[in-house]
């Protein structure tokens, strides 16, 4: 399931609590685009794009959407990455996409 949907991406590295330098967005090794890595809802990795669009503009396979994990406080302490299935949403509603439908290799040919 995790190959299919593309959710082969490394977990994020846990920050040192006594380290205070700024952690840089992860970047993609192949078109060197900054991307977003998330968890997903059955415990792999996921990268995301930076940006949301509309779903009529992401083919059905790279739709994703950010859910807040539920707890007892009002703050959600994570967010998981949740592939959009069953339900199609609105054209005009926003999705995330999968960085690997954005991901155009440098001309390098790397």
């Amino acid at each position: 399931m995790a190959d299919v949907d593309g959710a082969t991406a490394a977990p994020r590295p846990d920050p040192d609590p006594d380290d205070v330098s700024w952690i840089e967005p992860p970047t993609c090794p192949r078109c060197g685009a900054l991307v977003r890595v998330y968890p997903t809802n059955y415990d792999r990795w996921v990268s995301l794009a930076t940006v949301e669009l509309p779903a009529k503009d992401v083919p059905e396979a790279f739709r994703w959407r950010l859910t807040p994990l539920p707890t007892r406080s009002r703050i959600a302490a994570d967010i998981v990455a949740v592939r959009v299935r069953g339900v199609d949403p609105l054209p005009s509603e926003p999705v995330v996409p999968a960085h690997r439908m954005m991901c155009v290799p440098d001309r390098d040919g790397t």
